[in-house]
């Protein structure tokens, strides 16, 4: 499986105008988008508390979270996002990736979107109540 990146901007829901867009490696592992601690400061994002993360080889550790507004391929999520060190590599996460509605097509290393049956499911299911 190919590796997949998208471009992706981040901004500051709260100063819109303040942007920062770069490419990020899809991360279907990672529930959290990370973006290195510089760009983040950049946008006049401040942390907003820590969360406890564990990375690939076991470790734990507490790292700063702020919420930013994430767009890419044309849709804009709200999300979590986990400040990086300065040469961080940024990641977009599950949860911004599906939240904007999209899966990975493994095979193509390109981002489609979830079938709108998964809505439909959801309002037959409130209907049946």
């Amino acid at each position: 499986m190919a590796a997949t990146y998208v471009d992706v901007t981040i901004r500051n829901p709260a100063e819109p105008d303040r942007t920062w867009t770069g490419p990020f490696l899809v991360d279907t592992g990672a529930y959290d988008s990370l973006v290195p601690r510089q760009r983040l400061e950049a946008v006049g994002l401040l942390p907003r508390g820590s969360r406890e993360y564990t990375l690939a080889d076991g470790r734990s550790l507490s790292l700063d979270i702020t919420v930013a507004e994430i767009e890419f391929e044309g849709e804009r999520v709200g999300g979590t996002v986990v400040y990086g060190e300065e040469d961080a590599e940024p990641l977009l996460g599950v949860t911004a990736l599906e939240s904007g509605g999209f899966e990975v097509d493994p095979r193509a290393g390109t981002l489609r979107r979830l079938p709108a049956v998964l809505l439909k499911w959801l309002m037959r299911l409130r209907a049946a109540r």
